[in-house]
């Protein structure tokens, strides 16, 4: 909508739009993060793991070079031997394997918090557009994962030279070493390799995961006329909801002159007002208002209780104290005595009438 009406995206996402926008898994994650985590997650685990995993595989060697003389080679034992040789080195490579499930999920939920959708997943024919996908290769976006890429690999790179570098004198005496201690060296300048590494990866994630919260926030932006909208359809449209009101206040006042036949007494200011009562002794602790209005309802509470026979009575100050109670509630105990007068009057009439 922005595009076609040459509006700009000025007004910041409003709460259901970031919801249509999660709902949809489109979310503020950076792969950087996920990156440097499960990388430096990988370096400590294999720090304290890696004995474990060099003494494993050398136990499963020997034992196959020491019974490779014993074990017959046909095409009947060759699937158990590898089936065999996979689970033990799937064993050896579980812990790692499970690392990366469990710290994969974590800096997800970290960055999004929980979030479970199939919409990224459902078939979209657009996407299958050539067109499209050419333009995707010469977005912005490409262009600056491409940026960030050259960044990543130029600062590994950096750190990975200076590094090697800064240990060019020690390299020297390896000639003078014999295997296991040359082993151990390189074992330790590689992992020191991997640590600067991680170190990098980190502050590289904290600038992707800023730079990626912000892109998204353009992203969700809205002109004035999709905030207008947008409003409407959360809010209502301000004439239907007009409609609505005046469609149940006309079904309030039908039920309303349909409670006026049974009334007891009408008592009334002559111009304006009319209130209606009833009282059932025994059940009720006081008279309740089962009507009330005043001028054009008014006149309709009078008529319809003329037709019925229901009896009118001007008073003046009792209408319009009567007239404050709300509908459907007891007079208040002030007004006990004023309204019993009238319902004795009433009552009086009524006998004389029978």
């Amino acid at each position: 909508m922005a595009a076609d009406s040459g509006q700009e995206k000025t007004e910041q996402a409003t709460s259901k739009r970031r919801e249509d926008f999660r709902k949809k898994g489109q979310v503020a994650q950076s792969r950087e993060v996920n990156t440097a985590l499960l990388m430096t997650g990988a370096v400590i685990l294999w720090f304290f793991y890696a004995p474990m995993f060099w003494r494993g595989l050398n136990e499963i060697l020997s034992t196959i070079w020491g019974r490779s003389a014993e074990l017959a080679v046909t095409t009947s034992t060759i699937p158990g031997l590898l089936g065999t040789l996979m689970v033990k080195i799937g064993l050896l490579l579980a812990p790692l394997l499970l690392l990366t499930l469990v710290l994969g999920f974590a800096a997800s939920v970290m960055q999004i918090g929980w979030l479970f959708t199939t919409k990224p997943m459902e078939l979209d024919f657009s996407k299958l557009n050539p067109i499209t996908g050419m333009k995707k290769f010469v977005s912005k976006r490409m262009v600056v994962e491409l940026v960030k890429s050259l960044i990543k690999v130029g600062l590994v790179g950096y750190v990975a030279y200076r590094t090697v570098a800064g240990e060019f004198e020690n390299a020297l005496y390896l000639v003078d070493m014999d295997l296991v201690e040359t082993v151990r060296y390189l074992g330790k300048v590689s992992f020191l390799i991997l640590l600067k590494t991680c170190g990098v990866l980190f502050v590289l994630a904290i600038f992707d995961y800023g730079f990626t919260r912000w892109e998204m926030e353009e992203k969700m932006k809205m002109t004035k006329q999709e905030t207008k909208e947008e409003h409407k359809q959360t809010e209502g449209d301000p004439h239907l909801k007009a409609k609505i009101r005046a469609v149940q206040m006309q079904m309030a006042r039908k039920r309303m002159m349909a409670e006026v036949p049974k009334a007891d007494v009408v008592v009334t200011n002559p111009t304006h007002l009319s209130v209606a009562l009833v009282y059932e002794r025994g059940r009720m602790s006081a008279p309740r208002v089962v009507a009330k209005g005043a001028d054009l309802v008014a006149m309709k509470i009078r008529e319809i209780a003329r037709e019925n026979h229901v009896p009118l009575v001007e008073n003046v100050p009792v209408a319009r104290a009567l007239y404050e109670v709300e509908l459907g509630q007891e007079i208040p105990e002030d007004m006990f005595k004023a309204v019993a007068e009238i319902l004795a009057y009433v009552y009086s009439l009524k006998g004389r009438s029978s």
